[in-house]
């Protein structure tokens, strides 16, 4: 599968972003070259079976819908089943006797996690298996996964208030977070004050991380830096979108003093 590198006219779809589903390992660090030590995540990506491929014509947008880890099909409900193969049922002949023809499907084991990756994909195959080998020669990436779960918090574990005085005084009430009403007018809480509340199990995007090594035998990819999520969470990487432009945004030279 490659995205492709043609710039879209006006009004057509963007070419879509190389990208894997995986699992994060866990965090350690290696060496460069240089001997510079750089911590990164480990990050199991792929095999990835492509499991359908949608276009304009047929679903009015374009995408390419990919699986990662195989799923028992004693465990795999009906619905997860028929992502992969044709069950023949009730209305597959219904839908044969009408002419319909059934698209293509993948013919490998159910799949734990599926996304789709919206785009224009151009040699995409369904049945196709994406490895790491499509993020050779990329150098950034983008990972989205779900943050760490951590129930209801206080204001200073979830923004990080600083609490009230720890003396004379203040009674008890050292982490809470103060007043939150308002005047007589207007008489309400502002919406999106902060306070205690749920926090984290939200999902995140780390943009342009470096991709420092990549194991071709393992299926493995250290990036350098952490990504969201605990030790086995599922995470989508994708090949960076956000480039640096040259010349845009360079530091202007030191003024001399008593310049204006």
């Amino acid at each position: 599968m490659a995205a492709t590198e043609t710039a879209p006219a006006a009004g057509a779809e963007k070419a879509g972003r190389k990208g894997l589903l995986g699992r994060k390992i866990g965090m350690t660090q290696v060496f460069d070259a240089d001997g510079t030590v750089v911590p990164v995540t480990v990050i199991e990506a792929g095999p990835c079976p492509v499991l359908l491929v949608r276009n304009v014509d047929r679903d009015g947008y374009s995408a390419v819908q990919i699986g990662f880890r195989d799923k028992p099909r004693r465990l795999a409900s009906r619905s997860l089943r028929g992502q992969v193969a044709n069950l023949d049922g009730k209305r597959a002949k219904v839908r044969a006797e009408a002419g319909v023809t059934a698209l293509p499907k993948a013919d490998c084991e159910p799949q734990r996690l599926v996304r789709e990756m919206r785009g224009v994909y151009e040699g995409a195959e369904v049945g196709q298996v994406l490895t790491v080998d499509v993020f050779e020669g990329i150098e950034f990436v983008d990972i989205t996964g779900t943050t760490k779960g951590r129930g209801t918090a206080g204001v200073m574990k979830r923004h990080g208030f600083k609490g009230q005085r720890a003396s004379h005084g203040v009674k008890k009430v050292h982490r809470h977070q103060g007043g939150t009403g308002q005047n007589t007018s207007p008489a309400r809480t502002f919406k999106g004050k902060r306070m205690a509340g749920r926090y984290g199990n939200e999902r995140s995007t780390m943009r342009n991380l470096k991709l420092v090594r990549i194991d071709k035998d393992n299926n493995l990819l250290l990036v350098r830096g952490a990504i969201p999520g605990p030790r086995g969470s599922y995470v989508m990487v994708r090949q960076t979108n956000k480039l640096k432009r040259v010349g845009v945004g360079a530091p202007a030279g030191k003024k001399k003093a008593g310049g204006k």
